[in-house]
């Protein structure tokens, strides 16, 4: 299994969850677990994701994913797990 992590942060409005799953549909990305919280406003979210099946490449997937984020006024990052996990140990 391929896991990428998906993290999701701007201001709160109706319909992020549903535009970014929508699109993870799309494209044949299984989500395996998700936390999501708003905090004064301010939207996050982060998934762990299996992209084993994914329908494109990591880096079109990274790209699209980031102008999702940028025409609903969120910032969306793609990650593979292990850079995610190197990062989080420094």
């Amino acid at each position: 299994m391929k896991k990428s992590i998906i993290t999701v942060v701007g201001k709160d409005q109706v319909g992020i969850i549903a535009k970014v799953c929508t699109y993870l549909a799309e494209n044949n990305i299984n989500i395996q677990d998700i936390s999501q919280t708003i905090v004064d406003g301010f939207f996050t979210m982060m998934m762990i994701t299996d992209t084993n099946e994914a329908t494109k490449s990591f880096s079109v997937l990274s790209d699209e994913l980031e102008e999702l984020g940028k025409s609903i006024g969120v910032q969306i990052k793609l990650q593979r797990e292990e850079i995610f996990e190197k990062m989080q140990r420094i």
